[in-house]
């Protein structure tokens, strides 16, 4: 499945803008990881895609999450091993589980995503006016972009330290500034 099949079929089962920038917004951090670690970055772009295609059909049923989007991307054709690695991306349920580096930069793409959009947003809409040193910042300031889980961030550390991801993470948005509705 190439990005724009991904695309489609996320737009199948999610309809709410907001989650399919955040699915775009967590690939693109994805791909941009892969590259840094010499990984395949068209797999790991569609990973971070499909990784919530679930949310709006488990009506907040966390224990569903993820469970739910490996039963729809089997229909779809993914492979058993993505869909696993989406199964399990649910930290509510597989919390301190993961070790193989596309599940850790999952967890912290996930997040970051969340972190590096709304800089953007308080910078007008121009993520070009965002640097790893505004990320950094407000990475610290609890209260902003509070939904943003800098633990699920943190576990990069190991696998690329933060704030090199948080350069890798702004670079993936960039790529894509425009899907997401910014500058």
């Amino acid at each position: 499945m190439d990005r724009a099949a991904a695309i489609s079929v996320i737009t199948t089962y999610i309809h709410d803008e907001h989650l399919v920038r955040h699915c775009l917004a967590t690939g693109a951090i994805m791909k941009h990881a892969a590259r840094h670690l010499h990984e395949n970055e068209a797999r790991w772009e569609r990973i971070g895609i499909l990784h919530d295609i679930d949310f709006e059909q488990i009506g907040g049923d966390m224990q569903r999450h993820g469970v739910t989007g490996a039963e729809i991307l089997l229909r779809h054709g993914t492979s058993a091993d993505e869909t696993e690695i989406i199964r399990r991306h649910n930290h509510l349920l597989h919390k301190g589980t993961y070790t193989e580096p596309v599940e850790v930069v999952l967890q912290a793409a996930d997040s970051l995503s969340g972190l590096i959009i709304a800089c953007g947003l308080v910078k007008g809409g121009n993520l070009s006016d965002v640097s790893v040193k505004t990320i950094t910042k407000k990475a610290k300031e609890k209260s902003f972009a509070a939904g943003c889980d800098r633990d699920r961030i943190a576990l990069v550390d190991p696998v690329i330290g933060s704030p090199e991801f948080y350069g890798i993470g702004l670079a993936g948005l960039m790529e894509i500034r425009e899907e997401l509705g910014l500058k």
